[in-house]
């Protein structure tokens, strides 16, 4: 075949294939440490497999979720932290499955950007193969797209995309009833929801990323915010085996008062006792910073609850021990009550 006069390659329009190819070789490691059973073959194919009968299934219903980390990316962008910003990713999607009553079976990414830099690209999947070992899911696939002229220099995005399995009829949320008690886990910080705010937040306050934390000053501004998404799936899975569980609600854009009605039947509201548990340091900071009233504080992030289970009153005390012995702080929010949405008593701030 004659060669073309200009002679021009991929490489020469900004698409530079052979370190795609370097960047795969490079994840297998943290990819294979994710495998479990299910899984059937590895990175490289045009398709992943997985067989739901190994996994341990006879009836399954698959459960699918997907979401991404909106803008906190640009704080790991601009920082050059981005080493935990895979485990949001996860975090994200499997944290949603668990509350359907799904067991996280295997995850993919989409990770776009304008140049691929190979180191930090790298670092960026195995943090999302950290968030994979964290909850028990298989990263099984992906795709890296080499985009010139799609983003600025520096710049990328990202998406994950989650499938889980349960058994035919184990579905949740299942038997919520009036009575039931409001169980809330301990948060890692702002999670990955409400970033467009904290960002305008620190312009406001006139910090940089680089600036001693004003909550925490063995650490930079841009490390505290970065604080990765707690994973519940292995913990609240146990509690949910264990019996008793009617729901789970993940606090995430919306915070407790859109959020924990998305799991209640109709006729059915909430109340929960604000002095239950000490508001972080972090949403402190930001409220003070923003003079944001409570009502949006508590529409706009989890305010220190990442999830919230919905638990029988007569099994309460039981998936408290059960949750904590696995690591969960545990406050003892309020409970269902006959009405709609979500009542507050007592005061964040």
């Amino acid at each position: 075949m004659s060669q073309g006069k200009n002679g021009l390659t991929y490489a020469d329009a900004g698409v530079d294939i052979d370190a795609g190819n370097e960047l795969v070789e490079r994840i297998k490691p943290a990819a294979k440490r994710t495998s479990r059973s299910g899984v059937m073959a590895g990175l490289g194919g045009f398709g992943a497999l997985f067989d739901l009968k190994d996994a341990g299934y006879s009836d399954p219903i698959l459960v699918g979720a997907t979401d991404g980390v909106g803008t906190k990316l640009r704080i790991a962008i601009d920082t050059g932290n981005v080493d935990t910003i895979g485990i949001d990713l996860v975090a994200m999607c499997v944290n949603d499955l668990v509350c359907q009553g799904a067991e996280p079976l295997f995850f993919l990414d989409y990770f776009a950007t304008g140049k691929l830099e190979l180191d930090s690209a790298a670092r960026i999947i195995e943090g999302i193969a950290e968030g994979c070992a964290q909850s028990g899911c298989a990263l099984i696939g992906g795709e890296t797209a080499e985009m010139p002229g799609m983003y600025s220099e520096g710049d990328f995005d990202l998406a994950g995309f989650a499938v889980g399995a349960m058994e035919r009829g184990q579905d949740l949320p299942k038997g919520v009833k009036t009575g039931d008690v409001l169980l809330g886990l301990g948060s890692n910080g702002v999670h990955s929801n409400g970033y467009s705010l904290v960002r305008k937040l620190v312009e406001v306050s006139g910090l940089g990323w680089d600036a001693d934390c004003p909550w925490n000053a063995d650490i930079t501004l841009g490390e505290a915010l970065l604080a990765p998404t707690r994973l519940y799936v292995k913990q609240v899975l146990e509690a949910v085996r264990a019996g008793g569980v009617h729901a789970l609600a993940h606090i995430t854009g919306g915070g407790l008062t859109e959020n924990l009605p998305r799991v209640l039947p109709e006729g059915a509201g909430a109340t929960i006792d604000l002095d239950a548990w000490d508001l972080p340091p972090v949403f402190k900071w930001l409220a003070e910073t923003g003079g944001m009233e409570q009502g949006e504080l508590l529409k706009t992030f989890n305010c220190g609850i990442g999830m919230i289970v919905v638990c029988d009153a007569a099994e309460a005390d039981a998936v408290t021990a059960l949750l904590t012995a696995a690591g969960e702080t545990v406050s003892r929010l309020g409970e269902i009550e006959a009405g709609e949405g979500v009542r507050y008593t007592g005061a964040l701030l």
